[in-house]
């Protein structure tokens, strides 16, 4: 099934480490809170809990360090992973946060896939291995509704979303030639959840497919039209 966005609060009082995780994380698919204190935090957790806390351990008046104290000893939140992201290099420092239970502990500046692959695993249960982005593509599907362009919303190494009203039905094996930008790539792809309308935890009608079958090449360049597009978001200038 297509899954629901998580919530992230990102905790750090640098405003252009603020800027740049809000270009990833949205960029990963993720939904993103942001707060410049440890006080602000424990306000909006209390509000709504999010998936994950991503924490720099120097923040003013109360440290980052003890943010992840007084999270882990609330029974009432201490259920919520904490990762700390922080450019001390004190290995004392990072003593303590392992001590006091955080679920990993990243130097900045913390590559996409491996921050991905981190939240991935505190979160879902079934943790995808590729990063999976959001796109504008177009893909020519052949299919039970006759040859036809569809819209692809979401991309990863290892498959993507077409949004369409006729979805295929599910395990259905079909050929779609996927365009990026001058390239066609010609692959045939497995339906793994499929519907027709909108709503649960489809955002909008279409199928979620896996490549089935895929040149080594093709997929090669899809891996590097992930990373641009990524590293591309995090290029941007925020705004003044």
């Amino acid at each position: 099934m297509q899954r629901e966005k998580r919530t992230i609060l990102v905790v750090d009082s640098s405003d252009t480490f603020i800027f740049y995780a809000l270009m990833m994380l949205r960029k990963l698919q993720y939904v993103v809170q942001t707060a410049s204190t440890a006080e602000d935090a424990l306000r909006m957790i209390a509000g709504a809990a999010p998936a994950v806390i991503i924490v720099d351990t120097v923040l003013p008046k109360t440290s980052g360090v003890e943010l992840l104290k007084q999270i882990k000893q609330n029974s009432s939140i201490s259920f919520i992973p904490v990762m700390i992201h922080t450019a001390d290099r004190d290995p004392a420092v990072k003593e303590a946060c392992e001590r006091a239970g955080c679920a990993c502990y990243f130097l900045k500046p913390v590559e996409p896939d491996a921050l991905y692959r981190a939240i991935q695993a505190a979160t879902e249960a079934t943790p995808r291995k590729n990063i999976r982005i959001s796109v504008a593509l177009k893909a020519r599907v052949v299919g039970r509704a006759g040859d036809r362009m569809e819209e692809v919303t979401s991309l990863s190494e290892g498959g993507l979303y077409v949004k369409t009203s006729a979805p295929e039905p599910v395990q259905a094996v079909v050929p779609l030639k996927l365009l990026i930008r001058t390239r066609e790539l010609k692959v045939t792809v497995r339906v793994l959840y499929s519907s027709a309308r909108a709503g649960g935890p489809h955002a909008v009608p279409g199928m979620g497919v896996s490549f089935e079958t895929i040149d080594p090449e093709d997929r090669t360049f899809i891996r590097e039209f992930i990373r641009e597009q990524v590293t591309n978001a995090l290029a941007a200038k925020p705004r003044q």
